[in-house]
């Protein structure tokens, strides 16, 4: 029950972004879709979310590659700690901002 409490209230911190080009997976693009909503769990570790800058516990995520924490965070993932819902709760963003913003938690949490 609390975490479909935690994921309701995760997700009424998403907010819609501007769409990107759908080539630019990069770091910079990524802050601004980290900034407009996965920061809501992603500052916190609300639903145990991995924090921003949290080396120990980004290591093993990116150790499985960047294929692989994309389609967690497209598709959803539900872990031994916490869960990701798809798209962060907000269906509007695609699959290139998705990337983009894991590509920016990336460079920021190695």
């Amino acid at each position: 029950m609390s975490r479909i409490i935690s994921a309701a209230l995760c997700t009424l911190f998403v907010f819609t972004v501007a769409s990107t080009d759908a080539s630019a997976a990069n770091a910079a693009a990524g802050k601004a879709v980290y900034d407009g909503g996965c920061v809501a769990c992603h500052k916190t570790g609300m639903m145990g979310a991995p924090k921003l800058g949290d080396k120990a516990a980004w290591a093993p995520r990116i150790k499985q590659g960047n294929a692989v924490l994309v389609s967690h965070a497209t598709k959803g993932f539900q872990g031994k700690v916490g869960m990701m819902p798809p798209k962060g709760g907000n269906a509007k963003l695609t699959d290139a901002q998705i990337g983009d913003a894991v590509a920016y938690m990336v460079s920021g949490s190695k």
